[in-house]
């Protein structure tokens, strides 16, 4: 963001919150290694490494769709995309992934700074989980990211502590 921004107090808002449930997440994998952030010490296939690159995605997608719409949205979609979205392929580093989502926070943080116009709405792409020709602002796509990164903070917070007992707060 540029110096001369003037936020709304919502806007300012906003972004505090992302910024602060981005640092909860990613304060879940300092000092790790690579090997430690792609461990799965719980049942499930969660690790912090795909966990972290997953929230990226995810944030990055919602961002698409308040720029253009549901069509923005899917570019990348497809039947391996769990597989891209919550694992490390050959030669990713938690540091690359790390890097990778701070871009997509800056942009994500400039968009909320600038965007026109927050009641501005997309309908929502056909999926079973939306309910049909539900539109969404771009203020609800925010909420939405907000929400998200939140929980899989909380999330990354479990397998850390199941990793090392570290936690994020405590």
């Amino acid at each position: 963001m540029t110096g001369s921004t003037t936020l709304t107090r919502e806007r300012a808002d906003l972004i505090e919150s992302l910024r602060r449930h981005r640092a909860f997440l990613r304060f879940t994998v300092r000092d790790l290694t690579d090997e430690q952030a792609t461990r799965r010490p719980t049942a499930s296939a969660l690790n912090l490494a795909g966990l972290i690159k997953h929230v990226a995605a995810t944030e990055a997608g919602w961002v698409r769709f308040a720029e253009g719409g549901a069509e923005a949205m899917n570019r990348n979609w497809g039947p391996d995309a769990a597989s891209r979205h919550w694992h490390l392929a050959p030669g990713e580093t938690l540091a690359g992934v790390l890097a990778h989502y701070e871009e997509v926070a800056r942009h994500t943080d400039e968009l909320v700074a600038t965007v026109p116009d927050l009641d501005a709405e997309h309908a929502l792409p056909e999926a079973p989980w939306f309910e049909p020709g539900a539109c969404w602002s771009i203020r609800r796509v925010f909420l939405h990211v907000i929400a998200e990164t939140a929980q899989h903070a909380g999330h990354a917070d479990i397998l850390r502590e199941s990793i090392d007992g570290q936690k994020t707060m405590g």
